[in-house]
């Protein structure tokens, strides 16, 4: 006999589920936040992002010196 207010899946099955969904969305955050990311700052001192683009040519003596002393290189 049906009344109308049975569980379908019961509890367990509701469980199962929920834990299937938040399975999902740790896997989907995993590999997201494993893709590498540009803007992520790269962990060099400012010493030698400095040196690198004089070496480069990107920035000229002048400038280079200023901004050791700005940065108190």
């Amino acid at each position: 006999m049906m009344t109308g207010f049975e569980w379908g899946m019961g509890l367990g099955g509701w469980l199962w589920m929920i834990l299937g969904v938040v399975l999902v969305v740790a896997l989907v955050w995993a590999v997201v936040a494993a893709i590498p990311r540009r803007d992520r700052p790269t962990g060099e001192d400012p010493a030698q992002i400095l040196k690198a683009r004089f070496a480069r040519g990107d920035i000229s003596q002048e400038e280079y010196e200023q901004a050791r002393r700005l940065l108190g290189i």
